[in-house]
């Protein structure tokens, strides 16, 4: 099911409207022309304020009177986290205009409660869905937050094997993956046959995300990996400093002490900055015969992204991830089968670097994503710069 369920644009310039918190619209004598989105800001501090300084240069259209304006204040509302103000809304059209509403506005709220988990709520709305369009009804499915898995006390094995470079940020994200659902990684460097400034860049993002969620890692075979970054670190002079910080954090995780002192003495140094403190780190993590053992090729290349969980204002950094996934690829495929909720600056973001890729000639398909978010993609013209497919 592809996004134009909730109505195509008309071709003529009809009068612009801004979505809000309380849904008000402005019309077309009393609002300035708006901007093009892609010279918005949107990273004016947290989602609400972002909301009320971006929602009257954002451009909409309506798809007949008083519907299109219903879902795009609910839309608003969700990315918001106003789950039930965004359900009173959607509620309150279906019960009094129910023969005008199209599909759009049902599945909007049929997911609303597979997102919030209110089953008994779904079952009730399901059936009423199922009689005004005489067809099956989608099925239940829980959305909202799932519950933590138990970890396994055997660490996941990730071979590492090619370039570690900017070509390689969709692996990177498996590993992100892999540890989180697990609880530790073991990453073995050993078959590494390069390394650049960006890979370095990604691969200390990717320790520090495990780091924030107390994910246990243990490098293994990183000998290989510490002399190419050693042969690419230039005392006195100042660049490359991704470089120097993952030799550091390699040296600790080899258990190098002492070489660790003495090239933190160079880095110090060289960037007029305190160095990182020594921390050992070599990890002696569960392992077995039956564990799972995962080999990625960094080489190899990958045309899928994934976005999942919230994504706010205060971590769009996976978004920006996506224009580095997308270099050297003209077709990018996205998905956002557990993407439960995006923001409203969050949005602004994504629709930015999508409109540059769009630019750049590169088509970027959003799949599986739910009618909430689908909704405030398209107030948000997301819809006019990739392809967004409805999850079934």
């Amino acid at each position: 099911m592809a996004l134009p369920f909730f109505g195509k644009k008309p071709a003529s310039n009809p009068a612009p409207t801004a979505p809000s918190a309380s849904g008000a619209s402005a019309s077309a004598s009393q609002a300035p022309e708006p901007p093009e989105l892609s010279t918005l800001d949107f990273s004016v501090g947290d989602p609400t304020h972002a909301l009320a300084h971006c929602a009257g240069q954002v451009e909409v259209q309506e798809m007949s009177a008083g519907i299109g304006a219903v879902y795009e204040e609910a839309a608003v509302l969700y990315a918001n986290g106003s789950d039930s103000e965004a359900e009173l809304v959607l509620n309150a059209v279906l019960d009094t205009q129910a023969t005008q509403a199209g599909e759009g506005l049902w599945m909007m709220l049929l997911d609303l409660y597979r997102l919030t988990g209110q089953r008994q709520r779904f079952e009730t709305r399901v059936l009423d869905y199922a009689t005004r369009f005489e067809r099956s009804p989608p099925p239940w499915h829980d959305l909202s937050s799932a519950v933590e898995r138990p970890r396994s006390h055997v660490a996941p094995l990730v071979n590492l094997s090619g370039s570690l470079s900017g070509q390689a940020a969709a692996q990177f994200g498996q590993i992100a993956i892999i540890g989180k659902k697990s609880g530790a990684i073991r990453i073995d460097l050993g078959r590494l046959r390069s390394v650049d400034g960006t890979g370095c860049t990604l691969f200390r993002g990717v320790l520090r995300e495990l780091a924030a969620e107390r994910v246990k890692v243990s490098l293994l075979n990183g000998s290989q990996l510490v002399d190419m970054l050693a042969g690419q670190v230039q005392p006195g002079k100042a660049e490359g400093r991704d470089v120097w910080l993952l030799l550091l954090e390699m040296l600790q995780h080899t258990g190098e002490q002492e070489r660790f002192e003495e090239l933190a003495v160079e880095y110090a140094v060289t960037f007029e900055e305190s160095p990182p403190s020594w921390e050992p780190r070599a990890e002696q993590l569960a392992s077995s015969t039956a564990t799972h053992e995962v080999v990625l090729d960094l080489d190899a290349p990958s045309h899928e992204f994934t976005l999942e969980g919230e994504l706010t204002s205060t971590g769009v950094e996976k978004i920006r991830k996506l224009a580095a996934h997308a270099s050297g690829l003209q077709k990018v495929d996205v998905d956002c089968g557990q993407l439960r909720r995006i923001d409203f600056v969050s949005a602004g973001t994504l629709f930015n670097i999508l409109a540059t890729l769009q630019a750049q000639g590169k088509q970027v398909v959003l799949r599986n994503v739910n009618a909430m978010v689908a909704a405030l993609l398209r107030v948000m013209g997301v819809d006019q710069v990739a392809q967004v497919i409805l999850r079934g």
